[in-house]
């Protein structure tokens, strides 16, 4: 065990405490109270999931990677409005629940329970944390790990257990794979510690896996990888120089080295098969994509939140990358890539409305910070921002530009602290601008928490409606709107 496993302080972790700290009640409530006029048009469920740790932690706790997962679903219908939370009941979670307490400590001090705890099949294995993110394809609810088998949830956010598509995928996912609105696709990838590397694969709109796990060729060291994007064209990995010491982890220290000098290189996967096109650039980290799409003539257009570095407390020296939205435009043949600020505001959790996955997209969500409160930690916000992009240049034999900003709004959400804005687009409508955005968020101070409801004709104005919550939602990581009708 890790030297700093035993004066591991719980208290003192700023991710368990304020906004962040964990509820460990599960609670079912009809008739919310609406501040406002929930729009009619709002018919579905919005789920968002995020780490909640059922027990107090023990030995670490690393935000955003450590945390059992728990999702909150607000059900909206003819303006009204019910809740439920459940947490994800993986078999660890189970097993500590009956012993009352936690048995696996987090990913940093390398706790393990043993067989005598837990039994001959969970013990000496590392605890499932699907604590990062929900989607829904092909009829299954899956709430998703970083790089682990999702669970399966059902429609009313109960446990049904893990889920490796017919025991195609046996290694799993990682939680942000990407549906494509055209043709139903989720493309998927998974990192791993040992060769392969880096897999990628495709699961068909009727749910049944058409590609299995595909090796990415040019890959020879685990590194982490938490998102990607996808166009008509490709799968987009961006492969920062963040890479796994498991020696560092064993005796004491961070188990992700930051290595600057190997540069970030951005890996172009043709959809069909085929070679893959990299390009190299210096290093930088993303957590985040935005979205990408195909240029008419050939280069890659990649929209995305950039850090000069992946610090997870650990104190990463800073790189030269600037941090900020941006948009890089990679060309294939050339192996090249141009890098572009589009805005250098603290922004995260980027949004778009997913029927644009893929292809060019004019407005962007994000969770940002209004710059007017000191002291906001990782995963910290206080407004709201929204950006309308005109993808200029992108025409056929231009080469693409960087998009130009044609407007940028930001909404202060004063004492709240907010998270994730999601789009819920009105039926029937294919504008950007035609449904609502919605976002968890907590007051500061008195503790209690909302669903906001914002039109995405004119954010800036603020919530329509304001959801209570009656119990205090923390501060999580992403969801999903499910209208009815889908």
């Amino acid at each position: 065990m890790p030297a700093h496993a035993g004066d591991f302080d719980p208290s003192r972790v700023a991710h368990l405490v304020g906004p962040f700290a964990p509820v460990t009640e599960e609670v079912d409530a009809v008739d919310l109270h609406v501040e406002g006029r929930l729009p009619d048009e709002l018919d579905g469920v919005y789920i968002r999931n995020g780490p909640n740790p059922r027990f107090t932690p023990i030995g670490s706790y690393l935000y955003p990677i450590d945390g059992d997962g728990m999702l909150h679903g607000v059900w909206m219908s003819q303006g009204h409005a019910r809740y439920r939370n459940r947490f994800v009941r993986t078999p660890a979670m189970r097993a500590e629940e009956k012993a009352g307490r936690a048995l696996w400590g987090g990913l940093e001090s390398m706790v393990l329970p043993g067989k005598e705890q837990v039994g001959a099949e969970l013990a000496d294995t590392f605890k499932p944390l699907p604590d990062v993110n929900v989607v829904e394809h092909a009829g299954r609810l899956l709430a998703l790990a970083e790089s682990d088998c999702p669970y399966r949830m059902a429609p009313d956010l109960d446990t049904r257990g893990k889920e490796t598509f017919d025991g195609r995928l046996p290694a799993g996912i990682t939680a942000h794979p990407k549906v494509d609105p055209v043709t139903g696709e989720m493309a998927v990838f998974c990192y791993a510690l040992e060769p392969p590397y880096l897999t990628w694969s495709v699961i068909g709109q009727d749910g049944v896996v058409t590609r299995g796990p595909t090796p990415v060729e040019g890959v020879a060291d685990a590194s982490m990888i938490h998102d990607m994007a996808l166009t008509s064209r490709y799968l987009v990995l961006v492969l920062a120089p963040a890479f796994f010491d498991l020696e560092a982890a064993m005796s004491g220290g961070s188990f992700l080295a930051w290595r600057p000098e190997r540069g970030t290189r951005i890996a172009l996967i043709p959809r069909g098969g085929g070679p893959v096109r990299w390009a190299d650039d210096e290093a930088f980290w993303l957590w985040h994509t935005v979205n990408a799409f195909d240029a008419p003539n050939g280069h890659v257009v990649l929209d995305y939140v950039q850090w000069p570095s992946l610090d997870l407390g650990g104190g990463a020296v800073g790189g030269t990358a600037h941090s900020g939205l941006t948009r890089a435009v990679v060309d294939p043949a050339a192996g090249s890539v141009r890098r572009t600020q589009l805005d250098d505001a603290r922004v995260e959790l980027p949004r778009v409305d997913d029927r644009v996955l893929g292809r060019p997209h004019r407005r962007i969500g994000v969770a940002a910070g209004s710059g007017r409160r000191a002291g906001l930690i990782a995963g910290e916000y206080d407004a709201l921002r929204w950006y309308d992009i005109d993808s200029a240049g992108t025409g056929a034999g231009s080469t693409p530009a960087a998009t130009t900003t044609t407007t940028t709004v930001l909404w202060d959400a004063g004492d709240l602290a907010v998270g994730e804005p999601a789009f819920a687009p009105t039926p029937g409508s294919g504008d950007e601008a035609g449904g609502h955005w919605l976002a968890f968020a907590t007051n500061r101070t008195e503790g209690e928490s909302w669903l906001l409801v914002l039109p995405a004709d004119d954010p800036a104005q603020g919530p329509v409606a304001r959801i209570r919550i009656p119990v205090r939602v923390p501060l999580g990581l992403h969801g999903v709107w499910l209208p009815t009708d889908e």
